[in-house]
């Protein structure tokens, strides 16, 4: 008798089965992998827009080409969209602006290992990226690439190129502004330049309507000269704390600046020496003139845990093999500087930490625009992962995830001049746009593509992970996408142990 109750039971089961997996199919309409549509309804979404303000929803999200067409409050009637060939269900889903990288090096080899740029792109975009500001690279590359994004004949985001401006002289500095202004650059990015032609360099670019990003060394200018001229955004943090010393750094006799095991170590030391009511007025100044800063906390984060750095979980399956001989310690190569690193450089840097952060937070707090960007591709940093480790960085310096998350997108895109087209879920925008299952705003982590392991009912689960990345319109699996730069990653390796 229980047998025979159980079987009248089986066709039932199977029937719900079949119904659910018919509702869960019916769910996403017409969305493949890799594809622009004329017309795409993302429905029923939380929204967490690029200008600071909290989540709202339930959203439904029309999408016409390239740009959002209209932001709507959900059609909650099941069949609403029953007439639409596209449709995305984000049901339980979050919506965010494509998040913007404001500081990145395109890069097509690593310690001359080649290197395709298919892997950095599809790395970039699996975590969010669908915008990159490139502060140096090979132009003659890179400006192809530009142009192969734009037209979407490559799976990659967009690509915004600064290209270095500099010289011996202030006319050398203002003749090469002008040739990256006929190569169609985005911006310009300087280091290392004495004042005079620091200056000319500025006015040069401002003539021609271009951006400066400069990343401040030790040289003769800081940040105070920045802001005198006109600088649109300091790179890193160089510049910043010693525009507050009281005379130069106190570094030992046989300091070298071009020895980056030197270098890297008494920066550790640097933040400590700035005078805090120096440092405070320095911060006002660069407020008052409008100098923005793209700190990338996550670039130097190994200097604080050597060993976590070197072992990064994600390391493992994504990792590209030529990246990964660049690591490795040699004074021949930037960034590699870790060999002999002690416990005591790591306290130095934890202090070092401390305080930047709270100059960052203390700059905000004061009106300062905070970008966000990694440079990836040094010292143990992966690209993306180390910018989703920037946001999480942010948080740890006092800001709020909604904050953070306008770091990343809306404020990212007013630094580059682009906020009237990205960092924004608005009528009108490019349709750049990111959507994950779990709520970032509740754990950043959640934004990885590896996601956060978890435990429900007793067994281990992975929460999180973005699940689309639309850029310009055209949608992209993450799972497709990070199984091609597994892809990669493999086969590049297994050629490496070949040869």
């Amino acid at each position: 008798m229980k047998k025979s109750a159980f079987s009248s039971i089986v066709p039932i089961i199977l029937a719900l089965v079949i119904a659910m997996a018919s509702t869960l199919a019916a769910a996403n309409r017409g969305v493949e992998h890799g594809q622009r549509y004329g017309r795409l309804v993302i429905r029923n979404v939380i929204v967490v827009d690029g200008k600071g303000t909290p989540p709202r929803g339930p959203m439904d999200v029309i999408i016409e080409g390239n740009r959002i067409a209209a932001v709507l409050g959900a059609n909650t009637i099941p069949d609403a969209y029953r007439n639409e060939a596209h449709v995305l269900d984000g049901t339980g889903m979050y919506l965010l602006p494509g998040l913007i990288n404001g500081h990145v090096h395109i890069q097509d080899e690593r310690a001359g290992i080649p290197q395709p740029f298919e892997y950095e792109y599809k790395v970039w975009l699996s975590c969010g990226i669908t915008t990159v500001r490139d502060v140096g690279s090979d132009v003659r590359k890179t400006l192809v690439e530009r142009r192969k994004s734009q037209e979407g004949s490559i799976v990659a985001p967009r690509l915004y190129i600064y290209m270095v401006a500099g010289g011996t002289t202030p006319e050398e500095g203002r003749k090469s502004v002008r040739a990256i202004k006929e190569q169609g650059a985005d911006g310009v990015k300087i280091f290392g330049l004495d004042r005079d032609i620091l200056e000319a360099v500025v006015d040069e670019s401002k003539k021609l309507g271009l951006k400066v990003a400069h990343h401040v060394g030790v040289e003769e200018t800081d940040v105070r000269d920045d802001a005198a001229l006109g600088v649109s955004t300091i790179e890193h943090w160089y510049g910043i704390p010693d525009a507050a010393l009281k005379g130069s750094q106190n570094f030992p006799p046989s300091y070298n600046y071009n020895n980056e095991s030197d270098r890297f170590r008494w920066a550790g030391h640097l933040w400590r020496e700035a005078d805090p009511a120096k440092l405070d007025a320095v911060l006002t100044e660069m407020v008052k003139k409008g100098v923005a800063w793209i700190p990338t906390l996550s670039t130097y984060e190994a200097c604080r845990d050597m060993t976590r750095a070197r072992n990064l979980p994600w390391f493992k399956e994504y990792l590209h093999p030529a990246l990964e001989e660049y690591f490795k310690p040699s004074p021949a190569r930037h960034g590699a500087f870790s060999w002999g690193w002690s416990t005591e450089d790591e306290i130095a840097w934890k202090e070092n930490y401390r305080i930047w952060m709270k100059a960052v937070r203390d700059f905000a707090d004061k009106g300062g625009l905070v970008g966000a960007g990694d440079d990836a591709g040094f010292i143990y940093t992966l690209y993306g992962f180390t910018y989703l480790s920037e946001l999480e960085l942010l948080q740890e310096a006092g800001f709020h995830p909604v904050d953070v998350i306008q770091c990343a997108t809306g404020n990212n895109a007013k630094i580059m001049g682009l906020e009237n087209q990205l960092g924004r879920v608005r009528q009108g925008f490019l349709a750049d746009l990111i959507l994950i299952d779990e709520n970032p705003l509740a754990n950043l982590k959640y934004l990885y593509p590896t996601g956060v392991l978890d435990i429900r009912d007793g067994k281990d689960v992975i929460r999180g992970g973005i699940k689309w990345t639309i850029k310009d319109g055209i949608v992209y699996s993450t799972s497709a996408l990070m199984q091609d730069v597994k892809d990669i990653v493999s086969k590049a390796r297994a050629e490496r142990k070949a040869r």
